[in-house]
């Protein structure tokens, strides 16, 4: 099964990355003013993000997904990235 989520399904992907991106929404402090669509991307660039560093870190295999607990990871990372960057308004 090769694919984001260890699935290639498409519909599949944008769910549980909907999910992710809601999990890692709520386990971050503040508000995100985020739509769906924003919401749906961060929990797949998340994925992306897990499995690039878990690769690089020699956690995961090419090929190999990240797992959801490694995409809610990687969401909450670049929320708190984007948080740094963007400074308290």
């Amino acid at each position: 099964m090769n694919g984001l989520f260890g699935s290639s399904s498409w519909l599949y992907i944008i769910l549980v990355g909907f999910v992710v991106g809601l999990l890692a929404r709520f386990f971050t402090p503040g508000t995100q003013r985020l739509g769906c669509l924003l919401t749906i991307a961060l929990g797949v660039v998340g994925a992306v993000l897990a499995g690039w560093f878990g690769q690089y870190m020699g956690w995961y295999s090419a090929g190999q997904p990240a797992g959801f607990v490694g995409a809610l990871l990687g969401a909450v990372a670049i929320l708190v990235l984007l948080r740094l960057i963007s400074g308290k308004r």
